[in-house]
């Protein structure tokens, strides 16, 4: 395996299942091949907004919260607005916190949605977390219920909740899946026009203790129905010096976090750019880890991206979170549009982890499979195909692949695809994560702000 199938693949079920009215289930040997669409040039597809600055953090709604001033702005918790118990339901244990709370102001997407994905940088001390939630307002003018999208700590000790997503979320025409907000049918036309967050700080009642949220936004998107796409022209032949990790040399290690190793895809993409970006944990936080294995921070990473609900380490904005609880590291689930965006992050020096799912025979040199994978695209060759580090492979050496740009770029950014039984199956349309300093160059933050992440 080479990712979380558990609960992933019952997103991805029934995703596919949400828009079939709209795409044929004739499978592709019988239909033929078909031909890629037109990209519509004028049509935005997705919408980034983050806050992350000090006006930001002091606009809005505050209950019990302050915005922190200074090289990088923060939301904290100033006078507690109330207290509340938490049921834990992974520990079984129930806690008093204390709480604040902010609301963003009203976005309005540049795309009616049919998703959104919200991602968060923060660091939350021992006794503190926070949840993120979501209310949107739809094309009929009526409003989503209060979704929660993640309760989220950094830790995992005695004094910390566990991180979490949240099922049976649905108002009956909107469901949360583990990390996505979806629109149950699209093809009827409703999606989601505008929408807040709201952050809720905790913390051990009596203390002094608060969270720093740095930066906090939103994905939101409309892609539509594909089973390919054009191709994008090569632009660039670059390679960056990112750290090689193989996820199967961990297989079978600390199986309580998804099963070990072999689905620790995410986090192992994750510490690779992590560790491109020039941070890593102390020795003193891997002391935990078996002195026997190697690549340790490995294991960090996938104990520190732990969903307990999703029971997996593939939750896309906890992966997020997780990068960004390192010195001044800024992160962000989104999606792109094609490898020439690609391309606009790697010539500025910034990788990228993107998601993608597809049969043996869909990707040359892959050797493998899979409902959904993730991994590090680190340049492009003369010829423009992907330089990639696959996690999924049988020692670091060999993670470093070259793969080619048009199957690439089709198993990545299509959003629809038939399984190995023939069923029709959904893709990701191109979700991705990006990691930078949270001060970055001229250069880097001219290619942030040309794909929508400043």
């Amino acid at each position: 395996m080479t990712s979380s199938t558990s609960r992933r693949s019952v997103l991805a079920a029934a995703l596919a299942a949400a828009g079939a009215g709209a795409v044929s289930a004739v499978p592709a040997a019988a239909a033929g091949s078909p031909a890629p669409a037109a990209p519509d040039r004028a049509r935005p597809l997705v919408d980034n907004a983050f806050w992350a600055s000090y006006a930001d953090w002091r606009s809005g709604r505050h209950q019990g919260t302050r915005a922190v001033s200074g090289g990088r702005p923060a939301l904290v918790i100033g006078a507690p607005a109330g207290r509340t118990d938490y049921a834990d339901p992974h520990t079984g244990r129930t806690t008093a916190w204390e709480y604040a709370t902010w609301t963003s102001p009203v976005h309005r997407s540049k795309v009616p949605a049919t998703e959104v994905i919200a991602s968060w940088n923060a660091t939350t001390p021992a006794g503190t977390w926070l949840q993120i939630e979501l209310r949107g307002r739809y094309s009929d003018g009526t409003d989503t219920p209060w979704y929660v999208m993640g309760r989220w700590t950094a830790g995992d000790g005695a004094d910390d909740i566990r991180r979490t997503s949240v099922d049976d979320q649905t108002d009956g025409r909107s469901t949360i899946w583990t990390d996505t907000f979806s629109v149950d049918d699209a093809a009827s036309g409703l999606r989601l026009d505008s929408y807040r967050l709201r952050l809720t700080l905790y913390r051990v009642p009596g203390s002094r203790l608060t969270p720093a949220v740095h930066r906090a936004g939103a994905m939101a998107s409309d892609i539509p129905d594909r089973f390919t796409v054009p191709v994008s022209v090569p632009g660039i032949a670059r390679e960056l010096p990112v750290p090689r990790y193989s996820q199967n040399i961990h297989s079978g290690q600390y199986p309580e976090y998804d099963n070990g190793g072999e689905a620790w895809c995410s986090p192992t993409s994750s510490q690779m750019i992590i560790e491109y970006w020039g941070r890593e944990p102390a020795p003193e936080d891997l002391a935990w880890v078996n002195p026997e294995y190697a690549d340790p921070q490995v294991c960090h990473a996938a104990r520190f991206t732990y969903d307990y609900q999703y029971e997996g380490c593939g939750n896309w904005p906890f992966n997020a979170a997780y990068a960004a609880t390192y010195q001044d590291m800024s992160s962000a689930v989104t999606r792109l549009g094609s490898l020439t965006e690609v391309e606009t992050l790697i010539r500025a020096g910034i990788p990228v982890i993107t998601s993608q799912s597809f049969l043996k025979e869909e990707l040359t040199g892959a050797g493998y499979g899979t409902s959904g994978h993730l991994m590090t695209v680190i340049g492009f060759t003369a010829d423009g195909d992907v330089i990639a580090n696959d996690p999924a492979s049988p020692d670091n050496p060999a993670v470093r692949r070259i793969y080619r740009r048009a199957e690439w770029e089709t198993i990545w950014q299509r959003t629809k695809r038939y399984n190995a039984s023939g069923a029709v199956a959904s893709g990701t349309g191109g979700v991705c994560y990006v990691y930078w300093p949270a001060a970055p160059s001229t250069v880097q933050r001219r290619a942030l702000r040309a794909v929508g992440l400043l």
